[in-house]
């Protein structure tokens, strides 16, 4: 009997997709809904498991941790990317590690929740609405304002196109922008500082590595309009949070739209959760049905290839 951990299924969703009988002859599986507190509370509670699914970056899985867990030797992973498992020593620890399909439009979709919801006061509107109260503030338009998107990849080309269907002026810059890409799309390559500078609403749209770590910091604050709106839908050390905090508590910019953290879930103390100007949401990006729908069966027919001696959607890098 293969003994499977589910981490991280806040949502209590595994056992409503997956119907545990049909896999009883071969498979155990425990479903943890809280994250853990550590990776040492990992480790005790990992111990005894063949298996582990995990929703992309949430439990880490670090080379101290899989060092930790003698029995583990399969790790599916949603999505076919996932910066949080050390996948060089899984390999030498010859830990099969697999992964999902992935919807990319729900992090579009999310993108312009945020770009809203900043630019019409929308969580004001709607704690002021239950208090009683009834238009305490006035929104902005997004026609003929300028959208600067930080990477134009499968996400943020989605993003251009809705700007353009709302009549913004959509510029865009990363290290390795695709120029062809940027013009059928309609949209004005930019250099990084121009883009900052200029930019009404700035959306980060880049895979987090090395060189886009603390990409957004003092520097590109100083650098923006006082009335620009900054979105992250992509990972939370792209932008310096410290510096992000000061930004909103001088008031440097305008707003920001967040739904990545540099710790997830984010402490109930966390100073990003007390400014008014700050549209927070739980790292909703990919988390939808369709998305569901596709990680949990997949994940359990991805360990079945594993067990069978052909493994699927191996993750390679």
């Amino acid at each position: 009997m293969i003994k499977v951990a589910v981490l991280d299924d806040y949502q209590n969703i595994f056992e409503q997709i997956i119907d545990l009988n049909s896999h009883k002859d071969k498979f155990e599986f425990k479903v943890f809904n809280e994250a853990f507190q550590n990776e040492k509370e990992a480790s005790v509670a990992l111990e005894e498991f063949d298996a582990v699914f995990l929703m992309r970056e949430r439990t880490s899985m670090t080379k101290s941790l899989i060092n930790s867990l003698p029995n583990l030797k399969y790790i599916m992973t949603s999505g076919m990317r996932n910066k949080a498992i050390d996948l060089e020593f899984a390999k030498s620890r010859k830990i099969l590690v697999c992964g999902t399909e992935i919807n990319s439009n729900p992090a579009a979709e999310l993108t312009w929740t945020l770009i809203l919801g900043l630019m019409r006061n929308i969580k004001q509107e709607i704690d002021n609405m239950f208090q009683g109260y009834w238009q305490t503030t006035f929104g902005l338009e997004l026609k003929g304002k300028m959208l600067g998107l930080i990477g134009l990849g499968k996400v943020g080309s989605q993003v251009a196109k809705i700007g353009k269907a709302f009549g913004m002026q959509v510029v865009a810059w990363s290290e390795n922008l695709n120029l062809t890409d940027a013009n059928n799309l309609g949209v004005l390559p930019m250099s990084k500082e121009e883009l900052i500078k200029n930019s009404d609403i700035i959306s980060i749209h880049v895979v987090l590595g090395e060189r886009y770590k603390d990409l957004i910091k003092k520097k590109e604050f100083e650098m923006m309009k006082k009335s620009a709106f900054l979105i992250n839908t992509s990972r939370g050390p792209i932008v310096n949070e410290k510096d992000l905090i000061e930004a909103l508590d001088e008031e440097k910019i305008a707003g920001v739209g967040l739904d990545v953290y540099d710790k997830e879930p984010l402490p109930q103390d966390h100073k990003l959760r007390f400014f008014s100007n700050a549209l927070l949401l739980p790292h909703l990006g990919y988390v939808t049905a369709e998305n569901y729908y596709k990680f949990y069966p997949q994940m359990v027919e991805n360990l079945i290839s594993c067990i069978e001696k052909k493994p699927i959607r191996v993750l390679l890098e």
